[in-house]
């Protein structure tokens, strides 16, 4: 089905994938940096997952009748 890559894709691809790095780098070690300075915020995380662990629990009992 699909064919190797010749040695000049190779190159071509790994270029491809340096410039992206390169490019991206920068923005995100600024991400980064920004999630380390920011407050966090546990409530924001476990309230939906809890809603959805007792919505799941709710739905169990329904079947179990």
């Amino acid at each position: 089905m699909m064919e190797e890559m010749g040695p000049l894709q190779m190159i071509l691809l790994g270029a491809l994938l340096l410039v992206v790095l390169f490019w991206f780098g920068r923005g995100i070690g600024n991400v980064f940096q920004e999630s380390r300075e920011a407050e966090s915020d546990w409530a924001g995380l476990l309230l939906p997952i809890g809603g959805v662990v007792l919505f799941v629990l709710v739905l169990m009992m329904l079947v179990s009748r």
